[in-house]
């Protein structure tokens, strides 16, 4: 199949299947012609990429997951470590927002929002407070 039916069938646009190709994640076949000839198999791994791509792997990582699941003598224990990773760095994140929502709610709370130009939220980003 051509780029465009991998693309309505995969549900990724043409650039990204093409970005894929060209970092080494996908190596479809060639047709006669020298255009690209993309297999179901082909589709199959551009949805697990986006797939892995909407849990918030990298694109390293979804290399590394995409060698696993395609080797059959793979340990869960490696793909479990992968993923185990990625949720410690998202939890890291959710705290490191939380964080930051704490300190505008304070912000937030502290500053008038009045007609006066003193402005705490200001301040603190300055750094004069």
């Amino acid at each position: 199949m051509n780029i465009g039916t991998a693309s309505d069938k995969s549900g990724l646009p043409p650039k990204t299947i093409r970005y894929y190709e060209d970092i080494g994640l996908l190596k479809p076949g060639r047709a006669e012609n020298g255009y690209r000839d993309y297999s179901m198999s082909d589709v199959h791994k551009l949805r697990f990429l986006q797939r892995s791509r909407g849990l918030g792997f990298s694109v390293e990582e979804c290399r590394q997951l995409l060698a696993l699941y395609e080797d059959k003598e793979r340990a869960s224990a490696d793909v479990k470590a992968i993923a185990q990773s990625k949720l410690g760095e998202i939890e890291r994140k959710i705290l490191e927002l939380r964080e930051l929502q704490h300190t505008l709610q304070h912000l937030v709370a502290h500053c008038h929002g009045d007609q006066r130009p003193d402005c705490p939220i200001l301040e603190t980003i300055s750094g004069r407070n």
